[in-house]
């Protein structure tokens, strides 16, 4: 029997005016749990399947009633550290999500951040673990936080356990005198699912990229880019197994093209492609993404139905309000 999987990252509240602008006329703010781990955790446990949710935050009442959401999402949180006096949180400049409007991320000194290594009991959080999915947001953060992710990764690989990262770069956040060039290929190479996108995977480990991909190029040819691309980092990580990708286009605020690529040691494979024009809320689509695929792969269902899942999840993702995915 297959054990529970482990989500590591910071929980955020995020913060978004219900009009236009911060400022408006009805002074009402609208707020959100959230936090990309939060959200691969949540549609796992919407899912049925086992999930436990390792995070930081004050022993206060917000923190408890964002718990509470996870644990009525069937999230486990027993190994929740209560520490410190901040939760970290964003705030996004848009009435709706829809704008690549300006994120302002408001998280330096959290409880999260906070953690330094050895604080973390990490035998007793992976006893009867057999995932681990970690993003790296978390050592974008700082550079302590860098080494107790290496720190984790560690000793799960040293178990057995299967490891996933979410590749999801935010260039505002690496603000810590070291580049993820330099920091993110060390915590990779323990990893045997890598997801993300060609682009993140550039900027993250230093991949190739064709500069003529644009929004005109083809599926056709982004899939067989990100061959390619699979293939350098099946060379370069050698307990890799899996390799998945989104691409997302968006050409106006309520529209988004969507599809997905997976790869393997020896076949590649492209999810159906899926567009809209009557998106509600984008943020948490590349986590929905991520808890699909995750949760194929768990169950071993067959690759071509797992990039189809991903993809539909992430698709779905985007006609629900907030940071959580609501469809079960």
């Amino acid at each position: 029997m297959k054990g529970k999987i482990i989500c590591f990252g910071e929980a955020l509240v995020r913060y978004q005016p219900a009009e236009d602008s911060f400022f408006n006329e009805s002074n009402m703010i609208m707020a959100f749990p959230g936090g990309s781990e939060a959200n691969v955790a949540v549609k796992l446990g919407q899912t049925g399947l086992p999930v436990s949710y390792i995070s930081a935050a004050p022993d206060n009442q917000i923190t408890r009633e964002f718990l509470k959401i996870l644990k009525d999402n069937n999230v486990e949180t027993d190994s929740f550290l209560y520490r410190g006096d901040r939760i970290g949180s964003y705030i996004l400049l848009s009435a709706n999500g829809l704008s690549k409007g300006e994120v302002i991320y408001d998280r330096k000194y959290s409880s999260f951040s906070q953690i330094k290594t050895g604080e973390i009991d990490w035998q007793k959080i992976f006893e009867g673990c057999s995932w681990f999915h970690w993003t790296a947001i978390t050592p974008a953060l700082n550079e302590e936080l860098a080494e107790v992710m290496k720190e984790g990764l560690e000793i799960a690989y040293s178990k057995g356990i299967t490891i996933s990262v979410d590749l999801n770069y935010r260039n505002k956040l690496w603000q810590y005198g070291k580049s993820p060039l330099e920091v993110m290929p060390e915590l990779v190479k323990y990893c045997h699912i890598i997801m993300g996108n060609i682009w993140a995977s550039h900027n993250m480990l230093g991949t190739s990229i064709d500069s003529n991909l644009n929004r005109n190029t083809s599926p056709e040819e982004y899939f067989e880019f990100a061959k390619k691309n699979s293939i350098d980092l099946f060379s370069e990580y050698k307990d890799a197994r899996i390799v998945a990708n989104t691409f997302r286009f968006m050409d106006n605020a309520n529209h988004n093209l969507l599809f997905g690529t997976l790869h393997s040691r020896n076949k590649s494979l492209i999810s159906p492609i899926y567009e809209t024009n009557d998106i509600i809320d984008r943020i948490g689509s590349g986590d929905a993404f991520m808890a699909g695929a995750i949760a194929s792969l768990y169950q071993d269902l067959d690759l071509q139905t797992t990039i189809d899942n991903a993809v539909q999840e992430g698709y779905n993702k985007l006609f629900v309000t907030g940071d959580f995915s609501n469809t079960k």
